[in-house]
């Protein structure tokens, strides 16, 4: 079984949480409703919606409304992230289509990244279950204070290996987690598949997002959706970067390169002494360290067919190429 053929076998299920994620998006404000469906119409992955899915299986509980409920908030607050992010970062350009910032301006889209975190907010209450609330506000202050400390670092090639993890924690790997414990609970599994879905969607999202910085530097636009080196552009200093820098005969060169003036000619050789230092290696080697235990985690697990599909897409995020 490949990540295709797990992705098939949950279609129907996908499709009923963009339905979802559809109605959610109706307003009677024409630009709220405009520029949120204009992110939706972007496309996505569903990574956090198929986590939850598969989770939610390994409880005995079959209300699907209920996980889909929760897999369309999950993703709505994901969907708020981006867009709030986009406007930190100037980004005219994701999943190859125009940003809400670029298409509509940074107020209103700061206000449609409101928006959809009160739709998902709204959504989460359909569900009866207090401690579902619980979890997810706290990952959404645990997530803000998460981009609050990506602005505080811009451009910082010297700040420890541990900012960057923990940076990376809150971003992304936190949502994922959420979206695997939660699903877990949403389902009726036992306590400890819960607290195992949890930590699992933890070691899945870290290496989920160092393989996301790794195709900054490696990937094409085509591919990504976005500008190579767009991090390092807006000054988002990624593991790349920080182990070119810290760890290479490259360094002196890349931190001479990378400041708020760079120029794109700057960046091109930035990207290009990234490429030749072996940090790209070092990260991969990164990645499949927390991919590594994010498995070890599934194995403690009934062996399944849930189990199995889990393995399958923990396995593509770290070998994805998009």
């Amino acid at each position: 079984m490949d990540f295709r053929q797990v992705y098939e076998q949950y279609q129907h299920d996908l499709q009923e949480i963009d339905n979802i994620l559809g109605t959610s998006m109706e307003s009677e404000n024409a630009l709220l409703a405009g520029s949120s469906r204009q992110l939706l119409a972007a496309g996505g992955k569903r990574i956090r919606p198929l986590f939850a899915l598969l989770c939610s299986e390994l409880g005995k509980m079959s209300e699907k409304q209920s996980v889909h409920r929760l897999a369309a908030s999950v993703e709505l607050v994901h969907m708020a992230s981006l867009v709030h992010d986009d406007v930190i970062d100037d980004a005219t350009v994701r999943r190859g289509h125009p940003t809400v910032r670029a298409q509509y301006g940074n107020r209103p889209a700061m206000y449609t990244g409101d928006f959809l975190f009160a739709r998902a907010i709204r959504l989460l209450s359909s569900l009866s279950n207090m401690s579902l609330h619980v979890e997810m506000s706290n990952a959404i202050v645990r997530m803000t204070e998460g981009e609050i400390d990506q602005i505080r670092d811009f451009y910082d090639l010297g700040q420890p290996l541990k900012k960057y993890l923990r940076r990376i924690e809150r971003k992304t790997a936190l949502l994922i987690s959420v979206s695997c414990s939660l699903g877990a609970v949403v389902g009726g599994a036992p306590a400890a598949a819960v607290k195992a879905a949890r930590r699992f969607g933890y070691f899945t999202g870290m290496a989920f997002q160092v393989i996301d910085d790794i195709l900054d530097f490696s990937g094409t636009e085509s591919l990504v959706g976005k500008p190579v080196g767009n991090d390092l552009w807006q000054g988002n200093i990624t593991y790349p970067a920080l182990y070119t820098a810290q760890c290479t005969a490259q360094g002196a060169q890349l931190r001479n390169l990378v400041s708020p003036t760079m120029t794109r000619d700057d960046l091109n050789a930035a990207v290009a002494l990234v490429r030749e230092s072996g940090a790209l290696e070092q990260a991969n080697q990164l990645a499949s360290r927390y991919l590594d235990k994010a498995l070890v985690i599934l194995r403690g697990l009934d062996e399944s067919s849930t189990r199995r599909s889990l393995e399958v897409v923990a396995r593509f995020v770290n070998q994805r190429m998009f």
